[in-house]
């Protein structure tokens, strides 16, 4: 499950962002409402949206506004110092799923934002799949009847694009802006180093799908001529 988290406070942000990720959660933390827009607004498929409402530049309450206005269903939990009730009711009738006031106990958080993903009408299931290889989205294990092999968090999330993406080829440039971030100084061809880690793991597990170069167009999944 991939989660956007927006929260100005650093040490609020890294703390809620490292359970989360030890919860099995692939996290992008932004630290104000512009570059949370940025982020929802790019090609990246959320399953959950954590906002602050309290951030520079554009409130949370701005961005969830926005974000409904394009159409953008994503479920939101909105977190907020403000308590009142008429402020919850106004985060709810903006459109947000969920919300919970600070300061608010880990536990908590954790079953709001699973609650939060399990009803995403248009959540992806568990498991994505494409000829005999399956994703498992939550322990990032690829596997085909011949066994299992556990990828590591950018291999999974590039074969996860590459699963989802079906017949449309994802670009060098898509990998890198939603896996390494907007501001990664990683070189292109840290894609390729990637793209070949996974080809040698399909053809462990004896899938009957590869991942093929397109020129100037990026990579897609094909079926394989071993096949």
């Amino acid at each position: 499950m991939k989660l956007l988290y927006a929260e100005d406070e650093p040490a609020m942000s890294e703390a809620v962002t490292e359970i989360l990720r030890h919860k099995n959660y692939i996290v992008d933390a932004v630290y104000d409402g512009e570059e949370a827009l940025d982020y929802i607004f790019s090609e990246t498929h959320y399953d959950g949206i954590i906002l602050d409402v309290m951030m520079p530049k554009k409130s949370g309450m701005e961005v969830l506004t926005e974000m409904r206005r394009r159409g953008i269903g994503t479920p939101v939990l909105l977190l907020t110092a403000k308590s009142e009730i008429a402020d919850r009711v106004e985060g709810l009738n903006a459109g947000a799923d969920d919300y919970l006031p600070k300061p608010f106990a880990m536990p908590e958080l954790i079953a709001r934002v699973g609650a939060l993903v399990r009803r995403s009408g248009e959540m992806i299931p568990d498991n994505l799949t494409a000829g005999s290889v399956t994703l498992n989205r939550t322990t990032f294990e690829l596997s085909t009847a011949a066994g299992s092999i556990r990828l590591s968090k950018k291999e999974y999330l590039m074969m996860e694009m590459l699963m989802k993406s079906r017949e449309q080829p994802v670009s060098t440039e898509s990998f890198m802006t939603r896996i390494w971030g907007y501001d990664s100084e990683a070189e292109l061809n840290v894609v390729w180093v990637y793209i070949s880690y996974l080809r040698k793991k399909l053809a462990a597990l004896g899938a009957d799908i590869r991942i093929s170069a397109l020129r100037g167009r990026g990579y897609i999944l094909e079926e394989s001529k071993n096949a």
